[in-house]
């Protein structure tokens, strides 16, 4: 007789591929699980039993028991704990998973499992982890909605940060950067009264100067304030030889850049010995960057854009100095998500054309890079294949740096203002991919140019035909502003827009959310269009810390793709396909209703509460109205008919 849950079988087989575990349905193909499980059976009567699958990632066991209704997903007591008894071991799937999980704990070599009760199927399910070790202990985890946490690449982290609840190199050298950056925001104020703007720039400056030790045309030693040939005067030179050593060209554009560097020569204040200090404090600047930033960036294999974290920590430090320039730096979880969103290919040409401090152009390089197959490849990526706008002149100048720091010295990075530039003319650059954080809040009556919307609709007229576009924006732009709106669908196609949490862009107010297009091809009728509710990140905010990634970050980050992608279907709480029409807004919330069956238990409940209303109205001698509301109901429905 075929299992019941075969499709649910089918289901969480294809999880287990996802994540790239090997997995074996009914057993194992490992001896000691196997004479473990002689023994094992849900109805503990000492006889062979198995579970639905067994995985092995690292020296890790992952125990399924699989249902196919929800309903069976775990029996509780009363006091909430997980029952073991037979009945509930053997119909119930996260009871039955747990049995299994310590049993192979305790008999087995394996003292690290993790136990998973799986209900339901792709659409509408539930996926409780529980880990257990030797001792049989265990410990009941957030739900997840794939295995990916569990894959040879994540499972080490997951289990740091979810079982021991200890920080991962990763949480340390992050916490150790925040640190940094407050340390040298202090330090820069304190010792050079440096202005919110000229910051970044010394930072960077300072990073391109230190490049130059390889060569020896740079030694720290050296800073030793002398009157005639000043500190200053020693890193800016530094920072030339390194230009010119990066083929950044055209001379306009070096000399832009020197230009901007030029605050590390002309501020009195920091080449000059401070006696607190017994040095410069550009000196001091510098031993401070190489020890603490410049070794991390030089060498750095992730699209982790350290620059403008710092200038981000600058500005948080500032009173808010970015914001009023309508800067709102993109976080690294957003920039690689926009990567994958848009299915970036080798062969793509992005262009990000209000770059700020080049995290997406960092972002796309390393992905496309990591799937690169030869050096003519990789070099092409680098030099013609990363294209971006910039219209401040020191966000443009840390942006290069950033690029320089990253390998890519000929970066295509221009300093002029984007929506002055005609879209026929970008189009030429042949871009097939647009990635873009605006301004925000710069537009008005006024200058309608400037909202968000407008700057969409100048990017998506600069692509390619075809080409693909993401775009992060405050969702008020989505329910304001809809002849614009729909303005824009004449020539391009809305695929989705993608809500994001409130604290994405922690401690600036904004609540974002993320808009896919395809470029130059009018929004068909009746397409139905990706509606996301993506609140749920797996990102949270911890005092001192700020926006954090959890240890469930990356499983709600591989739901995302998976749905986005087509490659599963999903209830209507987190995604709807809905027809835009004229006047729409553009958000989740517009186009949600709830899919969801309502259980037989949730009918009863309902029942219930009912019964328990009806007698606590007779026994307080208020039956009457109950008929006087059943009489109501009665007229009213006449009067409709």
């Amino acid at each position: 007789m075929a299992r019941v849950e075969a499709e649910t079988d089918i289901w969480v087989s294809g999880l287990f591929k996802e994540a790239n575990i090997v997995a074996s349905p009914q057993g194992s193909g490992i001896k000691e699980i196997n004479d473990a499980l002689k023994t094992a059976s849900k109805k503990l009567n000492g006889q062979h039993g198995a579970p639905d699958f067994i995985g092995v990632s690292k020296d890790f066991l992952i125990v399924v028991e699989n249902k196919k209704s929800i309903r069976e997903h775990e029996n509780r007591g009363s006091d909430g704990a997980l029952l073991t008894e037979a009945r509930s071991i053997e119909k119930y799937a996260l009871n039955g998973a747990l049995h299994y999980a310590k049993n192979l704990a305790k008999n087995t070599s394996f003292n690290k499992v993790f136990a998973l009760g799986v209900s339901g199927d792709g659409k509408q399910h539930r996926i409780s982890p529980i880990f257990v070790n030797e001792r049989g202990d265990y410990k009941e985890l957030e739900e997840i909605e794939t295995f990916v946490s569990f894959s040879p690449q994540n499972i080490d982290e997951y289990y740091m940060r979810e079982v021991l609840e200890e920080d991962t190199n990763y949480d340390l050298e992050t916490r150790q950067l925040i640190l940094d950056a407050a340390t040298l925001h202090e330090d820069l104020r304190a010792y050079g009264s440096i202005k919110d703007t000229d910051k970044p720039l010394i930072v960077s400056g300072i990073l391109l100067a230190l490049r130059e030790i390889e060569f020896g045309n740079f030694d720290i030693d050296k800073l030793v304030g002398d009157e005639e040939v000043t500190d200053g005067k020693k890193i800016y030179d530094a920072i030339e030889a390194n230009l010119k050593r990066s083929n950044v060209s055209p001379e306009v554009k070096r000399d832009k850049m020197l230009t901007q560097f030029r605050v590390i020569t002309d501020t009195e204040m920091i080449n000059v010995k401070n006696d607190t200090l017994g040095m410069t404090p550009l000196k001091h600047y510098t031993r401070f960057l190489y020890e603490k930033i410049y070794t991390s960036i030089r060498f750095s294999k992730t699209s982790e854009d350290i620059l403008g974290r710092f200038y981000g920590e600058f500005m948080s430090y500032s009173g808010g100095d970015g914001q009023s320039l309508g800067i709102v730096l993109t976080p690294r979880h957003i920039t690689d998500l926009f990567c994958e969103l848009l299915d970036l290919s080798v062969e793509d040409k992005v262009l990000d054309p209000t770059c700020g401090t080049a995290g997406f152009l960092i972002a796309a390089m390393r992905n496309m890079l990591d799937k690169a197959s030869n050096d003519a490849q990789r070099n092409s990526i680098r030099k013609k294949q990363l294209i971006g706008i910039e219209s401040q002149s020191y966000m443009f100048t840390v942006a290069t740096t950033n690029m320089i720091l990253r390998g890519d010295g000929k970066s295509n990075l221009e300093n002029v203002d984007f929506l002055a530039q005609a879209p026929s003319v970008l189009q030429q650059k042949g871009c097939t991919v647009g990635m873009m954080n605006p301004p925000y809040s710069q537009g008005s009556k006024a200058h309608p140019e400037q909202y968000e919307i407008k700057f969409t609709e100048h990017l998506l007229d600069s692509l390619v035909e075809g080409g693909r576009a993401a775009v992060i924006i405050p969702q008020s732009a989505f329910t304001t502003l809809s002849a614009d709106r729909d303005n824009m669908l004449k020539k391009h196609t809305l695929e989705g827009v993608i809500n994001l949490q409130k604290d994405t862009f922690y401690g600036v107010g904004t609540v974002p959310c993320i808009a896919i297009f395809t470029a130059h091809e009018k929004h068909p009728s009746g397409k139905k269009v990706k509606f996301i509710d993506f609140t749920d990140d797996g990102y949270k905010v911890l005092k001192h810390k700020g926006l954090v990634e959890t240890a469930v970050a990356k499983d709600r980050k591989q739901y995302l793709l998976d749905v986005w992608h087509g490659r599963i279907e999903a209830p209507n709480k987190f995604i709807v396909l809905a027809e835009v029409k004229p006047g729409d807004e553009w958000l989740h919330s517009y186009y949600y209703f709830n899919d969801e069956i309502p259980a037989v238990a949730d009918f009863e409940n309902t029942i219930a509460d009912f019964l328990t209303f009806e007698v606590n109205m007779i026994s307080h001698g208020r039956g009457n109205l109950l008929g006087s509301i059943f009489s109501d109901e009665v007229e009213n429905s006449k009067e409709k008919s």
